[in-house]
Order: C-alpha cells, then structure tokens, then sequence
C-alpha cells in the first residue's frame, strides 16, 4: 500500500505527552499550499500496550469527541505504560462542520476504509489512519453515537464476526468496557468500516453507540470515559487504582429483519420508547402528512423480538429512513 500523505507534526516515537496534527494536504483558491489540521495527541512512556482511541469518524457524534478531549488533558506520561493515541476528530472536515459525513466530499469515513492516499479527503484521512495509525497499535476504540440523526441506548458495538476466537475477544472487551449493552450487528462485514481495518491489521477493535440527538448527555459522556479506562487498565496502559469495575452487561445481536424504515415521507410519531421489549406485528409508529391532511397515517411494524435500542431522532423522514432498530437477546 502506498505511502500516506498526510504527515505529522511532531514523532510519534518519543517518550513524554506530545500534541499536533496530522496535516491533511487541501489546496483551494484561498490556500495554494495549505493543509487542514486532524488533532492528534500521543502519551507515550517506554514500551508497552499501544491503544488508540478514535471519534468523530462522524462528525456530529460529540460524546467521544468529548471523552477524549477530557482524557488528552488528564492522561499523564508519568500514569502510562507504553503508547495511547488520541484522535478525537478523525474526520475533521465532518467533525468541523457538525456533519456525519465529510463537508468536503460528501464521503462517510466509516465506509470507506482502506482508502486512498491520493483520493478524495475523506479517502486520505481512511488510508492515513489504517497506514499509519491502526499499523502501530494493538488495540482500537473506536467512539461513536447516534449522532443528529438517532438516539442510542449505551452500548458498545462489533459485529457477529465469523471468527469465534475474534468475537471471544471482542465480547470479553465489551464486558470490560461495561456499557449497559454489547451490540452485535450480523451481516455488516465488508461495508469498508474500521473494523474491517482492524481485520486487516489483525488488531482488536471495539465501537461504542453512546446517546446521539446531536448532543452530549453527560451521564452518558462518564459511562465513556469510565468504559475508556477500564480498557486501558486491562490492557496494562494505566493503573487499575481507582477506576469502578463494570456492571452487567446484556449482549444482543441485529439481524437484518432488526431494522423498521419509513415507507413514506412525513413526520414519524413512534409508538415506543428505547429500552422497551416488542415483538414482531407490534406497531413502531406512524407517518403523518400535514400536507395532506386527510391522508390517513402510514403506520410500521416490527418484523422481529427484540429490544428498542435504537430510535430516530428526528421527526421527519422520507423513504428508507431508519426509525429504529431492536437488539435480540443473546
């Protein structure tokens, strides 16, 4: 895989608290020569575990971007063994503007992974992060929300992966990290994410869906940070002294039949809230049309069992919206 382009302003091999940016090359009419600045930041001491933690791969999910923010100034060299990467914005054009995708090139970071180190922006930043970022670590959080568009109940997130010994370890993370809930999505692999990265570095990597509605719920925000350094402590990168061990956590999968879209364009009404327990011909809600008044409400069903562990935020939707997703008991 060729080389990326987008270089770094300060060694990522030197012991001691270092903060930059990966320069990510963007020549426009005001800047011929210019570059847009990912901050990244390295507490490094002496060998060890190498863990990097990552957000705003979307740029409106904000309780990661937050959570790090916080760890980047309280983390200490002195406090850590080895290396932790923090990348709080990984896509900083989306993250910039609040977008869950790129304002640069309309692309999904998350989809699109290995990149291209002469692509399109979003296509970079992809190639930098698996090239030279996933390549030094052992171990990748991954932080993520639901962002403007959905609402989550606390989770961390894999997928159902074919290996049993990779989804062994997964698992076994997820219950360290201690969100309430361990999502695992069936059929997602290959879609360009970074978990397929991690695949191809042969890393452990874990997600979280934390909250979303564009906002920051603070009880949500310590549930991350705490979940952040339990993982740490596991993996020896920080001391155990202090940190609450994690809560029960209930593992659940996501079928395809999981999901409810809109079937119409409208204002969506949901019939349920998150958490609660449905099951399959259960209404999930209705679609009204204010613009026509006398149209009666187009109403959604659940196809499957499950638990409400995703809703839409949003009142308005068109065709093929999400409106919500169950996770099904393991």
């Amino acid at each position: 895989m060729p080389r990326s382009r987008i270089s770094i302003d300060f060694p990522l091999d030197q012991n001691g608290k270092h903060a930059g940016h990966a320069r990510l090359p963007h020549s426009v009419h005001r800047s011929a020569y210019g570059w847009l600045p990912i901050p990244l930041v390295s507490i490094r001491n002496g060998d060890g575990p190498r863990v990097l933690l990552m957000s705003g791969t979307h740029g409106d999910e904000y309780e990661g971007q937050v959570t790090l923010t916080r760890l980047a100034q309280s983390l200490t060299p002195d406090a850590v063994r080895g290396q932790i990467l923090i990348l709080p914005m990984a896509n900083y054009p989306a993250a910039k503007a609040g977008l869950r995708t790129s304002s640069l090139d309309g692309e999904n970071l998350n989809r699109i992974f290995p990149g291209d180190a002469s692509g399109t922006p979003s296509q970079m930043i992809a190639h930098f992060i698996e090239t030279e970022l996933f390549s030094r670590v052992d171990v990748v959080l991954d932080l993520h929300s639901g962002g403007s568009s959905l609402n989550y109940l606390p989770s961390t997130v894999s997928l159902a992966a074919d290996n049993p010994e990779l989804l062994a370890q997964s698992k076994a993370l997820m219950a360290v990290f201690g969100a309430p809930y361990g999502v695992l999505f069936e059929g997602r692999g290959g879609m360009g994410t970074s978990y397929d990265a991690a695949l191809r570095n042969k890393i452990i990597r874990i997600g979280t869906e934390l909250g979303g509605r564009g906002w920051v719920d603070p009880a949500y925000r310590a549930l991350c940070e705490q979940g952040v350094m339990r993982v740490l402590a596991h993996f020896g990168a920080i001391a155990p002294d202090g940190i609450a061990p994690p809560g029960a956590v209930q593992f659940v999968s996501v079928p395809p039949e999981a999901f409810v879209y809109a079937s119409a364009n409208g204002i969506f009404e949901a019939a349920v809230a998150l958490g609660d327990r449905v099951r399959a011909g259960d209404l999930a809600g209705r679609v009204y049309f204010p613009e026509t008044p006398l149209r009666p409400p187009a109403e959604a069903y659940f196809a499957t069992d499950g638990i409400v562990i995703c809703e839409r935020a949003m009142a308005a939707c068109e065709v093929g919206d999400c409106l919500f997703h169950l996770g099904k008991p393991v």
